[in-house]
Order: C-alpha cells, then sequence, then structure tokens
C-alpha cells in the first residue's frame, strides 16, 4: 500500500474499525478469566452456558444435524438438484467427494443407533458412541456456534495483520509458518484446540496460509486449553504438580513444532495456496524507509478500511458456524465412535505399543510395559491414556509423563484429528497418525527429563 493511499483511507473511521472489532475479538478468545480454581476465555465460557441452556435438547438437536448433513449429502451428490446446489451455502455444505459422503453416512447411523440405544452395544456403549455423542458433540456444538459466529471479529479488521507482520521475523524462521498463526495458538492455548483449527480452516480458504502452512498450523499450533490439562493432571492424581506439569507440555511443545513441521509428511506439503496459486515470499518483506511496527500498522489498517460492514460480518459468521456444525459434527461421530470402537473391543492399540518399551526403558521410564500400552491410545482420545494410567500404575514419574505426553500428542480422532479431516486443511487420516507417532517419539525425551528432574 502506498504512502497516498494509506493517508487517504486513515481516518476516524478506519482507526474505529480497527480498535474495536479486534478489541472485542482479543478479549473474547485471548484474555484470561477466572473460572473456579482455574482460567478459561470468555468464549469458552459463554459456551458453557449455552451447552446449560441448550442441555435438555442438545442431543435431539445434534441428531437432527447429523441426519440432515447425511441426508442433503446423498441428495447432492445423487440427484444434483439444480435448485439446491444454485444456493452457494447448500453447494458448499453439501457438494462433497464419496469419501465424505459415505463418513457423513456412517456418523448418521452411529448417532440413530446411540441416541435411540439400538443395534450392537459396542457402537452406543458408554465407552464409544455414548461417549462421543453426550460428552463431546455438546461442547462442540456451543463452541462451534458461538466461535463461528464471533471469529470475524478477530479475523477480519486487521489484528491478524498487525500480530502477523510484527512476529513473522520469529514464527516464519523458527517454525516456518506466518507470524498470525501465533494468535491461533493463544486462541486455542487459553481456550480450545477446536477453536485453533476453525481458525486455521478459515485462514486457510482465505488464502492466508499455504497448504504446506496450514498442515502444520493444525497439527502443530491447536493446542489443548489449559483448562483441559488441569483436567488431565487431575486424572492422575497429580494436581499439586500442574506447574511443572505445564511447563513440561509447554517445553516439549516448542521442541515438537521446532522438529516435526522439518520431517515428513509435513515436510513434503506443497507451498502452494487453496486454489494452487503459490507463495508470494514479498508479502512479508518490510519496505524500505518503513519500520516494522509502523509497516504492521499500516497492513492491518488497510485490512480495517477493507473489511466488510456488520451486515457482511453477520453473514460470514453465521456461514462460518453453519459449515462447523453440518460439516464437522457428523465427521467427529462417525471417526470417533470408529476409533473408540478399536481402541475398546481390540487389542490394536496394545500391539502398537509394544515397540516402544525399549525406548522407554532406554529413557529410564518405570513400569515401561504398562506405560507402552498407553502410548498410542492417545491416537483414539486424549483422555484414555490418563485413564488407564490412574488405574494401573503406581509410579507417580510415570503417570506424569503418560498425562504430558497424552495433551502434547495433540492429534486423537475423538476430537482434534477428526476436526481436521472434517475441515478444509490438507491432511488424511494416514499422515495424521504418522504425525502424531512423531510427535511421541520427539516428546518423549523431553518431557522424560523433565519428569526425572521435576518429579522423581
Amino acid at each position: 500500500m502506498s504512502d497516498t493511499t494509506h493517508s487517504s483511507q486513515v481516518n476516524w473511521r478506519t482507526w474505529f474499525a480497527f480498535l474495536v472489532p479486534s478489541l472485542i475479538g482479543v478479549f473474547l478468545f485471548m484474555t484470561p478469566v477466572p473460572e473456579g480454581e482455574g482460567m478459561t476465555i470468555p468464549i469458552a465460557k459463554m459456551s458453557k452456558i449455552l451447552q446449560s441452556w441448550t442441555d435438555p435438547f442438545i442431543h435431539a438437536l445434534i441428531l437432527t444435524i447429523v441426519c440432515i448433513t447425511g441426508v442433503l449429502s446423498v441428495v447432492v451428490k445423487v440427484f444434483k438438484p439444480k435448485p439446491l446446489l444454485k444456493v452457494d451455502l447448500v453447494r458448499h455444505l453439501f457438494d462433497v467427494s464419496w469419501l465424505w459422503v459415505v463418513t457423513r453416512l456412517f456418523g448418521m447411523a452411529f448417532i440413530i443407533m446411540t441416541f435411540f440405544q439400538v443395534g450392537p452395544e459396542l457402537i452406543h456403549s458408554k465407552a464409544t458412541g455414548a461417549l462421543v455423542l453426550h460428552d463431546l458433540l455438546p461442547v462442540l456444538f456451543s463452541v462451534f456456534l458461538l466461535a463461528g459466529l464471533l471469529l470475524p471479529l478477530l479475523l477480519n479488521f486487521g489484528l491478524l495483520e498487525l500480530v502477523g507482520t510484527l512476529l513473522t521475523k520469529i514464527m516464519r524462521p523458527v517454525f516456518g509458518v506466518p507470524g498470525r498463526s501465533a494468535v491461533n495458538c493463544v486462541a486455542s492455548w487459553l481456550g480450545d484446540g477446536s477453536v485453533g483449527i476453525l481458525m486455521t480452516s478459515r485462514q486457510y480458504e482465505d488464502k492466508h496460509y499455504t497448504q504446506r502452512e496450514a498442515a502444520i498450523i493444525g497439527t502443530t499450533f491447536s493446542a489443548v486449553s489449559i483448562t483441559f490439562c488441569l483436567v488431565v493432571i487431575g486424572q492422575v492424581k497429580l494436581e499439586h504438580l500442574f506447574a511443572p506439569f505445564y511447563l513440561t507440555v509447554c517445553a516439549a511443545g516448542i521442541v515438537a513444532a521446532i522438529i516435526v513441521p522439518r520431517l515428513p509428511p509435513l515436510s513434503f506439503k506443497k507451498n502452494v495456496y487453496v486454489d494452487g496459486s503459490t507463495h508470494n515470499e514479498d508479502s512479508e518483506t518490510v519496505p524500505q524507509g518503513k519500520t516494522l511496527f509502523g509497516h504492521s500498522l499500516d497492513v492491518a489498517l488497510d485490512k480495517a478500511h477493507k473489511a466488510p460492514g456488520v451486515s457482511g460480518t453477520v453473514k460470514e459468521g453465521v456461514c462460518n458456524a453453519l459449515d462447523m456444525l453440518f460439516a464437522v459434527l457428523p465427521v467427529v461421530m462417525a471417526v470417533g465412535t470408529f476409533a473408540l470402537i478399536i481402541a475398546e473391543e481390540t487389542p490394536i492399540f496394545q500391539y502398537l505399543g509394544q515397540p516402544f518399551i525399549p525406548y522407554l526403558e532406554l529413557l529410564q521410564v518405570p513400569e515401561a510395559a504398562k506405560a507402552a500400552e498407553t502410548i498410542v491410545v492417545g491416537f483414539a482420545d486424549m483422555f484414555i491414556p490418563s485413564i488407564l494410567a490412574s488405574s494401573s500404575i503406581e509410579s507417580d514419574v510415570t503417570r506424569f509423563i503418560i498425562a504430558a505426553l497424552s495433551v502434547t500428542q495433540l492429534i486423537y480422532m475423538s476430537e482434534v484429528g477428526a476436526l481436521l479431516l472434517g475441515s478444509k486443511i490438507p491432511v488424511n487420516i494416514f499422515e495424521l497418525f504418522a504425525v502424531f507417532i512423531l510427535r511421541t517419539l520427539v516428546t518423549l525425551p523431553v518431557i522424560a527429563l523433565m519428569a526425572h528432574w521435576l518429579v522423581g
């Protein structure tokens, strides 16, 4: 943007458009507020209030959404009705590949069996389908609805441009991603990983991230919230060690964020945008004669000047919310239930954990054989390793390691993995499993070292 263009555009309306929505967005998504003995962010607190309001009918509402998605996906795919396909939102939501149609139909079948308690018990038991429907989907519903509606405040008025340009000199060389991804990480860290994935997916579709950047950010920076970390450490009965536990999680997460994106499969991702256009390296350079902060402010104000009005922002928020509710809830139901069935009904995860025994013994982890059984099961659901550890492992050091590892592995199919698969972020289930294993291998030595130092 030239100086003449900048000076003609910047008036009080531009500053108002930049400051007011951005500050509201920062408050809602990034400002810590107390909740009980812990901390959360306002959007997470609001989602819990919404959850309590909708509690009497939420499961029936989710059942309706998943069934509508399954039926309309088949109708649009098979019959291609022209009146429906003329509506952009309908086409975007329901005109999907056969893989997603089948996945949505599985989600519909699983939720009907779980809601009405019919069919094989392994599908609707408390440890499988019922866990996803009753414990996970109501949380995701409220988070998606509110975050989807309110995310434009954070995305559209220049805040990400300001932060992104300022932090590029740190984020780009260290992590290989734009500076604006730091906002995704903070929103996930303080609030919920699903918020980070929603932000990443929207920015990938809007050509702010390339395929490689979106895959890296989605699998690396959609961190688990502080609130959930408190739940995990409480499950293994080590609440008194929360400070060293969270320090360990942060240290291991930073090491993984530096190393894992430089390895396949993430390093193999193309550095092109969603439409196939190439990444513009010059977009992050500071023009001659400008300071970094001055340039960052110019870019932010330019974005604010071009921002949609109130009606455009509301329309985008509604589309965001519908996109996540209709596209992602059926996938979470299908993939999450399927992963939990495998974890509960088969010994596959125990077998996959066997190769980790020598690695754990090398790291001098007590009760290595029992610990190995919990490692790969975290791919199904993050909470399962802590549940197993609390009932079968005596050593404080080992329970500390398992709890920290389950958080830093990050990819679990009952939420984050299913959300990534349901989004436009270009990753498949095999790549997610590869990233999960790499994160396990990279973070285990850091966690074991910290555990021996802080707990042992």
